[in-house]
């Protein structure tokens, strides 16, 4: 009967350590935000993020509030990676992003070109507390 117990026991403890294995596993689901200046401009910049076994989606808040999707997103061994695409006064605007989770902060770089010259800029989320 001991030994029983012990294999019972056994199974139980590997099921305990799959599951806290699984939960540490990094998830950049939820909301996050971030400030960004240009042209003697601050803007705060907010990214909805959800991720559903190995698919990445999400949205970027703009003025008013709008919402662009983003495209092209991944995420893997805790690279994120995403573009968003805007459009202004007729001319469409791709930004790259890419960055690395770690908890509830993402930090990396966006690159945009703009008439022909491509910007760099660091990014430095925080996740929203829910």
């Amino acid at each position: 009967m001991k030994r029983r117990e012990f294999l019972a026991f056994s199974v139980a403890l590997m099921g305990l350590a799959g599951l806290a294995q699984a939960a540490d596993k990094p998830d950049p689901t939820g909301t996050w935000k971030w400030t960004v200046t240009f042209n003697d401009q601050t803007r705060d910049i907010t990214l909805k993020l959800k991720l559903d076994g190995d698919k990445l989606t999400g949205a970027i808040l703009g003025r008013d509030n709008q919402e662009t999707k983003i495209d092209d997103a991944t995420f893997k061994d805790g690279e994120i990676a995403f573009s968003v695409t805007r459009e202004r006064n007729g001319q469409k605007n791709t930004t790259k992003y890419k960055g690395k989770l770690d908890g509830d902060t993402i930090k990396g770089k966006s690159e945009m070109t703009r008439d022909g010259n491509t910007t760099d800029r660091d990014w430095n989320a925080k996740r929203e507390k829910t």
